[in-house]
């Protein structure tokens, strides 16, 4: 049984302005658009990174989830960290072992998902999903369309590494999702991480007035000076080692 990260989604209050960033400053292309979320007043793009996902969400209308949630959180930035399974009966069975709600399960073809409440895992709202066929990290992803390989583009980044989640008190909060997840947390200093098969959740002390939620997004990079120079073009803030798109730190891991 896998457990792995696959995709995670940043909402913003306009769409397309945060796709054009993401696009131009790490190189890589819209994959997919998903008619389904219009069911929840939201439009989208897919954009691969090697085998894993970014997507941003924005909605259509007031008083939807993402719409109180932008506002909650006081502007655009991180909203889901999204993972695949190849046993996603298991994981319903544990949730509900655990009283942990299910906010939204999802079904449309050959993929199905199970969004957890916030409220009973804290920290952003966090989807465990499969896709028929989808045990190869190069095989069919639901949410990310029939075609989506074809929108891979590697010359600058090549995949997620990490999502961080920043929290008042970060080592609660990893211990919360370490239980949902059954992975241990490992401290070290004043990060707490949960590894998974692809990746790492890191979990870290609030640095800002946002509250919890997903802050930063760790990317392996190739030519992270191309990241910068582009991100600095287009007037957006960064740092030696990161840049921040639609609300989120990127930090380019280039080992």
């Amino acid at each position: 049984m896998f457990l792995r990260l696959r995709q995670l989604c940043l909402v913003a209050q306009d769409l397309e302005p945060v796709v054009d960033d993401l696009a131009a400053v790490l190189g890589i292309e819209v994959g997919y658009r998903d008619p389904v979320v219009g069911r929840y007043g939201l439009h989208n793009a897919v954009l691969p990174i090697g085998n894993s996902f970014l997507e941003v969400v924005s909605p259509l209308r007031e008083n939807t989830t993402a719409a109180r949630y932008l506002q909650r959180r006081q502007g655009n930035g991180g909203y889901m960290v999204i993972l695949d399974t190849d046993a996603l009966p298991r994981w319903r069975d544990r949730m509900a072992s655990l009283g942990v709600r299910i906010a939204a399960a999802t079904a449309h073809g050959d993929y199905q998902g199970l969004q957890l409440h916030p409220r009973d895992t804290g920290g952003a709202l966090l989807e465990i999903n499969s896709t028929i066929g989808g045990a190869s990290l190069d095989g069919p992803y639901g949410p990310a369309g029939p075609h989506w390989r074809h929108a891979v583009r590697t010359q600058r980044v090549q995949a997620v590494a990490s999502a961080e989640l920043q929290s008042d008190d970060p080592g609660r909060l990893a211990a919360r999702w370490a239980e949902v997840l059954q992975r241990p947390v490992a401290a070290s200093g004043d990060t707490w991480r949960i590894r998974l098969d692809n990746a790492l959740l890191r979990f870290v002390h609030a640095a800002d007035e946002r509250g919890e939620g997903l802050c930063g997004i760790d990317i392996r990079t190739v030519r992270p000076h191309e990241v910068l120079e582009q991100a600095q073009r287009r007037g957006l803030a960064t740092t030696a080692g990161s840049v921040t798109l639609g609300g989120v730190r990127f930090y380019l891991d280039d080992n």
